[in-house]
């Protein structure tokens, strides 16, 4: 198995998406997050580019982590020395060589470009720190004058140089054809950047890697400039299922994939291959039941939910078949027989043909009406009384009194805004066992008094998720109904379960 190392730029390249500016506090949570999934390589940012970045660049160069720490810098000896005070590892320099790059930006000549770049590496060697070289835009530079500047700076004690297609132009076969001719001039290691303008990210930076590239670029989530980079957890799976080998413990990717996206803001879409919500999901009768019988038969195999942190999902909808139904009412405790079974699905496809997504509520409701069993659990949560206070110049502030398993239990908690503060008690009167993976609202009517309809997903202690919905026209009480309908219904599915 030939290894292939991970140089992560999801503090540098990826904080560069449109919208996103990490605190020190937030790099830092995010560089330890990137250690304990094994990176080998953390671009921790631009330390010229401000005194805040050349600060966090600094502390985590000092964390004492088991990655090499890098930072980047333009080819000018005051950058150059902002890296090295910032104590990194290694300093990753780069210059424009394509021809509209070099027209419009740097304005030098090719002759003159080339002295530049082997004078900046040799200026960070004698300093006795690691160099990495970009070609910036070598994708659109000619193939003879990219030879020249990386056979330069190698001879001149380069330790890796880096193709970058830094506007998202190449794809597989061409990029395959690039990285394995230069492979065949040079001796360095070579280190590839893929952008995703054409979708194309990770398909590329695969196909340089069998083309003998031995280092790979790439942030969580794939976040970065305009269409962002090549995502971490796509390429190091797709490695890995192709029988090469990285650093990375993939049991952490899903683990690292949500904390950059809640401390980043930039969601993941369901459909997000590996770490998506959807990845592993089924909602087809046909895939469900296939995948009930054997995962592999609708599911790559090689990589399982469990490999990369995630959960294989069941998911109840128009297209779902008696046999997923009937498995996931069982799971949850109860006995369904044939005659009641249709009588289930067929109300479950009513729902889904009027456009509704069917949550786990919706199907166990159902279920309890059909057999005549509906309510007749006694609830986990019963709520008593709710206060919320909010207004200019006040922090929205929510106190809930309920009883919790029989005990009384008031709680309170601040927010952002009514909502915020509502579901922030509900969690705390639940001892924080329960997570809101999560909470959508649309409003279904018109006018100031429309009804508000609020699907929530909870997550307990072991993982296990529930969906729900409430509507109502008090929008933070059809939130706080929505969480305790999902509480209760998954508290009861757990006794029926232990039935």
């Amino acid at each position: 198995m030939r290894e292939v190392k991970v140089f992560d730029t999801t503090l540098r390249d990826g904080e560069q998406t449109p919208g996103v500016s990490l605190p020190v506090g937030y790099k830092i949570q995010i560089a330890k997050q990137l250690d304990k999934l094994g990176v080998d390589v953390i671009e921790a940012g631009f330390p010229s580019a401000s005194k805040g970045e050349f600060e966090a660049v600094k502390e985590i160069a000092n964390l004492g982590l088991n990655a090499k720490i890098c930072g980047l810098a333009r080819m000018v000896k005051g950058d150059i020395d902002a890296a090295i005070k910032a104590d990194v590892d290694m300093v990753h320099i780069f210059i424009p060589t394509s021809k509209i790059q070099v027209e419009h930006t740097i304005k030098k000549s090719r002759e003159e470009i080339i002295e530049i770049s082997v004078e900046c590496v040799e200026y960070v060697k004698s300093h006795g720190v690691e160099c990495m070289f970009s070609a910036m835009d070598a994708t659109r530079t000619e193939m003879d004058y990219l030879k020249r500047i990386y056979k330069a700076v190698e001879e001149a004690g380069v330790d890796i140089v880096n193709v970058p297609d830094t506007v998202g132009v190449a794809t597989p076969f061409r990029f395959h054809d690039m990285i394995k001719e230069l492979r065949e001039h040079l001796k360095v290691p070579i280190d590839v950047h893929c952008h995703n303008d054409f979708g194309l990210a990770t398909a590329n930076t695969y196909a340089a890697v069998l083309a003998g590239a031995n280092e790979v670029q790439v942030t969580v989530n794939g976040i970065g400039e305009r269409a962002g980079n090549a995502a971490l957890e796509e390429v190091v799976a797709l490695l890995y299922a192709e029988g090469f080998k990285t650093n990375i413990r993939m049991e952490y990717l899903v683990e690292t994939s949500r904390l950059v996206e809640r401390l980043t803001g930039v969601r993941i879409p369901p459909n997000k291959p590996i770490v998506g919500e959807n990845a592993f999901s089924h909602e087809s009768g046909i895939h469900a039941h296939g995948v009930l019988k054997d995962a592999r038969t609708f599911e790559p195999g090689i990589i399982t939910p469990e490999m990369v942190g995630h959960k294989r999902r069941i998911v109840i909808g128009k297209h779902a078949g008696r046999h997923q139904i009937k498995k996931i009412l069982e799971d949850a405790g109860y006995v369904v027989d044939e005659e009641s079974l249709t009588k289930i699905v067929e109300k479950v496809k009513e729902l889904g043909d009027k456009g509704k997504k069917v949550t786990d509520l919706d199907l166990f409701t159902i279920a309890e009406v059909v057999l005549g069993e509906l309510r007749k659990e006694e609830r986990a949560v019963n709520l008593e009384e709710v206060t919320v206070i909010t207004g200019n110049k006040i922090t929205p502030t929510a106190v809930i009194n309920a009883e919790v398993m029989g005990n009384r239990k008031v709680t309170s908690a601040i927010g952002v805004g009514p909502v915020d503060a509502s579901l922030k008690a509900v969690t705390e009167l639940l001892g924080k066992k329960i997570k809101i993976r999560e909470f959508r609202m649309d409003a279904i009517t018109g006018g100031s008094d429309a009804l508000a309809d609020v699907y929530v997903t909870i997550e307990d202690e072991s993982g296990e998720t529930f969906t729900a919905r409430s509507a109502g026209t008090d929008i933070v009480m059809a939130s706080i109904d929505a969480v305790i309908n999902a509480v209760n219904y998954l508290m009861l599915k757990k006794r029926k379960g232990r039935r």
